[in-house]
């Protein structure tokens, strides 16, 4: 029997992107001579989760219907009016991932606390995944020990003097992104310790864990930048490690875990393309209430996806059951069990 759990496939693309991973690493840190050895337990844990969040993701776009939606929404976007799509995409990105404005509606507050997360997390990967590729390093202006020159993929970028206003912002960002992070990691965990809706539904594994890790990394890269500035280096190396072992069973954790949802979420913005087009294409009627209920292309696509999974919704007529609306079908579920019931001679029994 064919082992389903193994796809050939995504471990193929995985290896790759892996690879490849490791590749620019050498060659953008001009052959390891910009590389830091001391991240070299992070570069393994950032690799290993490009591994499984490639390895997780191919699997989930052969999904007949993350498949469908998928490639419709790449040909929506490289064909017709391209800029006006681009402009969609690139607005779509601003809104929704980097102002998480789709969470304002639920609350105010739950809205805030997910944009200091987002932001704190999307800043802190921005910072801290060059600087471990080596892609970016900081190194003293030639003949000066107060000027610092910024290099990217080993070329100079800019300089500024150790003592600025604009050092202190550099060498503090991780700092910054931090205190984001534990503001809207903390109203979380507070929310989901006292609501009892959300304890009542909630795991471990897959709702607190990852704000405690949040947390954690947060907070131990925190107590780093306190103890070489206020301690004299007190309890340091201990709080590497510590750092490191929760920064890595993130990176590890990301694949599996609730933070896949990082990686899925730009997806979404296909998925409002394709509801786009689809609208310019035309609403599918239903037939039983006679009302607009979704696109033609929406429900041709259904069709395709159904019929690919091994389900067939034809009707007696020819017409299919996909075509009805929900208020139909359960209409049409209703008049069935009536019909049954009436040959059965038992309306209430």
């Amino acid at each position: 029997m064919k082992d389903k759990t193994f796809n050939g496939k995504a471990l193929f693309v995985a290896t790759l992107v892996s690879i490849l991973t490791i590749v620019l690493v050498f060659y953008g840190s001009r052959e390891l001579q910009n590389f830091d050895a001391a991240l070299v337990t992070y570069l393994f844990g950032t690799v290993f989760a490009f591994f499984g969040i490639v390895y997780r993701y191919t699997v989930w776009l052969q999904r007949p219907p993350t498949w469908m939606y998928f490639k419709r929404s790449i040909k929506f976007l490289f064909t017709g009016k391209i800029f006006a799509h681009l402009w969609f995409l690139g607005k779509e990105s601003v809104q929704n991932i980097l102002l998480q404005k789709f969470i304002y509606p639920r609350s105010k507050w739950r809205w805030f606390a997910h944009f200091c997360i987002a932001l704190g997390c999307l800043s802190a990967f921005a910072i801290t995944i060059p600087l471990t590729f080596g892609w970016i390093h900081f190194t003293l202006a030639p003949n000066s020990i107060s000027i610092y020159e910024a290099h990217f993929f080993g070329f100079k970028m800019m300089d500024f003097q150790i003592n600025s206003f604009l050092a202190f912002l550099i060498f503090h960002a991780l700092n910054w992104s931090s205190w984001l992070v534990i503001i809207g990691s903390v109203y979380y965990l507070r929310r989901r310790l006292t609501n009892p809706g959300l304890i009542a539904t909630q795991t471990f594994e897959g709702d607190l864990l990852p704000l405690i890790l949040l947390i954690a990394i947060s907070v131990t890269g925190l107590c780093l930048t306190y103890s070489y500035q206020f301690m004299k280096g007190f309890a340091y190396d201990f709080l590497a490690v510590i750092h490191a072992v929760t920064v890595i069973m993130f990176l590890i954790w990301i694949p599996f875990g609730k933070f896949f949802h990082i990686i899925q979420r730009p997806a979404q913005i296909g998925a409002h393309i394709y509801k786009q087009e689809g609208i310019k294409k035309g609403m599918a009627v239903c037939p039983h209430t006679g009302e607009e209920f979704a696109t033609k292309l929406h429900i041709e696509d259904l069709k395709i996806v159904t019929s690919q999974l091994g389900f067939d919704f034809t009707l007696e007529d020819g017409s299919s059951h996909l075509d009805l609306s929900p208020e139909g079908k359960r209409s049409r579920l209703a008049q069935a069990h009536l019909k049954a019931r009436s040959q059965g001679g038992n309306l209430f029994g």
